[in-house]
């Protein structure tokens, strides 16, 4: 896996995307072997890239290394909200996005996160080879983009306070919380709780001013945004799965020849496949160092997550037939029933 340590200047801005910012490639390179430049935003340390290395390696090794796959992560070469755009245009030939942040211009993916929708390991064995997944991956193909692979990145969030953890519903009560999205947050302001959106970098510091009462994220998130030193309660609850998915150009894909194509669609089988250990390993390894360093961890017991669902869930589901009032009704009904 190739990773460039620079910002590369190849994108003109942040919503302009053209041919004119391609990376220039030297002729008999491009010869040689197409090139698939692959753009993301989280940090090396995230646990998605050692899916995405498992994904690398083993397309390497099924083309016989005849595809030069470059990874840019960081948002070195587009920034996140640029990544599909790109895709979609020819200026990138593959990115990763989570599945919430397609927003109005697909909404089926959003319902991957509604609480407590895909909450059990189960669950996520399934969605690789769901009906609801290659629902998703249909309506893609119609924004320009060709599905590759889904990773899927966490199942649990961890709620924190500073003064009292939040275990029953009515904990929540006049918290001012970090929200997720603006469907989720139905959720957080139907147990009391007063949602404020907040860029992940700038969550810390409202923690420890005051601005925030409360912390919403990724259980590996708390430890690397270092939730421990400004919050010393966290609840744990698999309310939120999120899933990073992989997508690239289809004009691009289809000058792949059938060999390359079947082998970039068996290494990303590999990938979500072991995605599912990696997830699970960092989040358990995420909970222990919580607690070495200081945190007060709580764990979600069944009759807990219960109750949080009862409260959570109907709201959004709500909200979320309004935001997709053509096609919701039927990835809902594909998620809970063809993952039961």
């Amino acid at each position: 896996m190739t990773i460039d340590t620079t910002r590369r200047g190849f994108l003109a801005g942040t919503t302009a995307l053209g041919a004119s910012s391609l990376i220039a490639m030297p002729a008999i390179a491009q010869a040689q072997k197409p090139v698939m430049r692959i753009s993301h935003q989280v940090p090396p340390a995230h646990h998605l890239n050692k899916m995405l290395q498992v994904f690398v390696d083993e397309a390497k090794k099924l083309t016989s290394d005849s595809i030069d796959i470059q990874v840019f992560g960081s948002e070195q070469i587009a920034k996140a909200n640029d990544n599909f755009p790109g895709v979609a245009r020819g200026a990138l030939e593959a990115a990763i996005s989570t599945n919430f942040q397609w927003g109005q211009t697909l909404p089926e993916p959003n319902a991957i996160s509604i609480p407590f929708m895909i909450s059990t390991l189960e669950q996520i064995r399934k969605f690789p080879t769901s009906d609801a997944r290659k629902l998703i991956d249909e309506k893609l193909k119609t924004r320009q983009v060709e599905s590759l692979c889904w990773f899927y990145t966490t199942r649990q969030a961890i709620y924190t306070n500073n003064k009292a953890p939040i275990v029953k519903p009515e904990d929540f009560k006049g918290l001012k919380i970090r929200g997720f999205n603006a469907l989720n947050d139905a959720g957080l302001r139907a147990v009391g709780a007063a949602p404020i959106a907040l860029p992940a970098p700038e969550v810390y510091q409202a923690l420890q001013s005051g601005v925030l009462d409360a912390g919403l994220t990724d259980v590996s998130a708390a430890v690397s945004r270092r939730f421990y030193e400004v919050q010393k309660f966290g609840t744990v609850s698999p309310s939120l799965c999120v899933y990073f998915h992989m997508y690239c150009n289809p004009a691009w894909f289809a000058k792949l020849t059938k060999a390359q194509q079947d082998a970039l669609r068996q290494a990303a089988t590999k990938a979500e496949a072991d995605a599912i250990a990696i997830t699970e390993e960092t989040a358990g390894a995420a909970i222990g160092q919580l607690r070495q360093r200081g945190m007060t961890v709580h764990e979600q017991t069944a009759a807990e997550a219960a109750a949080w669902r009862d409260a959570m869930r109907p709201p959004v589901i709500d909200a979320f037939l309004k935001f997709a009032p053509e096609g919701g009704a039927r990835i809902i009904d594909l998620l809970t029933k063809g993952l039961a």
